[in-house]
Protein backbone atom coordinates (compact mmCIF):
# COMPACT_ATOMS: atom_id res chain seq x y z
CA UNK A 1 0.00 0.00 0.00
CA UNK A 2 1.35 3.56 -0.60
CA UNK A 3 2.57 5.76 2.34
CA UNK A 4 2.13 9.15 0.94
CA UNK A 5 3.89 10.15 4.32
CA UNK A 6 7.26 8.96 2.79
CA UNK A 7 7.00 10.67 -0.53
CA UNK A 8 9.20 13.80 -0.94
CA UNK A 9 8.20 17.23 -1.08
CA UNK A 10 9.18 19.90 0.26
CA UNK A 11 6.08 20.23 3.01
CA UNK A 12 7.21 17.29 5.14
CA UNK A 13 9.25 16.85 7.93
CA UNK A 14 11.91 14.62 8.01
CA UNK A 15 10.10 11.54 9.43
CA UNK A 16 7.69 12.27 6.44
CA UNK A 17 5.03 13.85 7.89
CA UNK A 18 3.29 16.64 6.74
CA UNK A 19 4.05 19.60 8.64
CA UNK A 20 1.40 21.07 10.83
CA UNK A 21 -0.36 17.78 11.01
CA UNK A 22 -0.13 15.39 13.61
CA UNK A 23 1.90 12.41 12.64
CA UNK A 24 -0.22 9.68 10.81
CA UNK A 25 0.38 6.09 9.49
CA UNK A 26 -1.80 3.56 7.81
CA UNK A 27 -1.41 1.69 11.32
CA UNK A 28 -2.86 5.00 13.08
CA UNK A 29 -5.81 5.11 10.64
CA UNK A 30 -6.40 1.91 10.90
CA UNK A 31 -6.65 1.01 14.69
CA UNK A 32 -9.11 4.64 15.20
CA UNK A 33 -11.69 3.20 12.26
CA UNK A 34 -11.64 -0.51 14.20
CA UNK A 35 -12.34 1.88 17.28
CA UNK A 36 -15.16 3.37 15.31
CA UNK A 37 -16.26 0.26 14.03
CA UNK A 38 -15.41 0.49 10.90
CA UNK A 39 -13.08 -2.49 8.70
CA UNK A 40 -11.03 -0.22 6.03
CA UNK A 41 -11.05 -2.10 2.49
CA UNK A 42 -8.86 -0.88 -0.31
CA UNK A 43 -12.31 1.59 -1.43
CA UNK A 44 -11.64 2.86 2.17
CA UNK A 45 -8.13 3.64 1.61
CA UNK A 46 -8.78 5.05 -1.72
CA UNK A 47 -10.52 7.44 -0.50
CA UNK A 48 -8.31 8.34 2.27
CA UNK A 49 -5.24 8.63 0.04
CA UNK A 50 -6.95 10.61 -2.39
CA UNK A 51 -7.89 13.11 0.52
CA UNK A 52 -4.34 13.20 1.99
CA UNK A 53 -3.15 14.07 -1.70
CA UNK A 54 -5.56 16.54 -2.32
CA UNK A 55 -4.69 18.20 0.95
CA UNK A 56 -0.87 18.31 -0.03
CA UNK A 57 -1.64 19.16 -3.14
CA UNK A 58 -4.27 22.01 -2.56
CA UNK A 59 -4.43 22.48 1.07
CA UNK A 60 -7.72 22.75 2.59
CA UNK A 61 -10.54 23.17 0.94
CA UNK A 62 -13.11 26.34 1.51
CA UNK A 63 -16.26 23.45 2.44
CA UNK A 64 -17.10 20.09 3.40
CA UNK A 65 -19.56 20.53 0.25
CA UNK A 66 -16.89 20.82 -2.06
CA UNK A 67 -14.62 17.95 -1.22
CA UNK A 68 -18.31 16.13 -1.18
CA UNK A 69 -18.87 16.58 -4.20
CA UNK A 70 -15.17 15.81 -5.65
CA UNK A 71 -15.65 12.33 -3.61
CA UNK A 72 -18.92 11.84 -5.38
CA UNK A 73 -17.78 11.86 -8.80
CA UNK A 74 -14.50 10.26 -8.23
CA UNK A 75 -15.34 7.31 -6.10
CA UNK A 76 -19.89 6.74 -6.14
CA UNK A 77 -19.64 5.15 -10.03
CA UNK A 78 -22.92 6.65 -10.68
CA UNK A 79 -24.43 5.70 -6.98
CA UNK A 80 -24.80 8.65 -5.23
CA UNK A 81 -23.63 9.69 -1.85
CA UNK A 82 -25.09 6.59 -0.61
CA UNK A 83 -21.77 4.50 -1.68
CA UNK A 84 -19.76 6.95 0.20
CA UNK A 85 -22.20 6.88 3.62
CA UNK A 86 -22.12 3.27 3.60
CA UNK A 87 -18.15 3.08 3.51
CA UNK A 88 -18.05 5.82 6.03
CA UNK A 89 -21.04 5.82 8.46
CA UNK A 90 -19.62 9.09 10.56
CA UNK A 91 -19.55 11.15 7.19
CA UNK A 92 -17.75 10.68 3.88
CA UNK A 93 -15.67 14.06 4.68
CA UNK A 94 -15.88 14.00 8.39
CA UNK A 95 -14.99 10.54 9.28
CA UNK A 96 -12.38 10.46 6.27
CA UNK A 97 -10.48 13.39 7.31
CA UNK A 98 -10.15 12.06 10.77
CA UNK A 99 -8.74 8.58 9.33
CA UNK A 100 -6.29 10.37 7.46
CA UNK A 101 -5.44 12.30 9.78
CA UNK A 102 -6.31 15.77 8.42
CA UNK A 103 -7.80 18.78 9.47
CA UNK A 104 -12.08 18.66 9.18
CA UNK A 105 -13.09 21.22 6.18
CA UNK A 106 -15.29 24.28 7.34
CA UNK A 107 -19.06 23.09 7.74
CA UNK A 108 -18.17 19.48 7.90
CA UNK A 109 -20.26 19.45 10.76
CA UNK A 110 -23.07 21.40 12.60
CA UNK A 111 -24.67 19.53 15.32
CA UNK A 112 -27.39 22.46 15.03
CA UNK A 113 -28.26 20.78 11.82
CA UNK A 114 -28.37 17.25 12.97
CA UNK A 115 -24.71 16.31 11.10
CA UNK A 116 -23.62 12.90 11.25
CA UNK A 117 -20.56 14.07 13.22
Amino acid sequence: MLDINKATTTQNDPEGNMFGLAPWSPLIAQRQAEAEGVFLTDEHWEIIIYLRERYRNRGGAGSAREILQELEEKFSDGHGRRSLYELFPGGPVSQASRLGGLPLPPHSSDPSFGSVQ
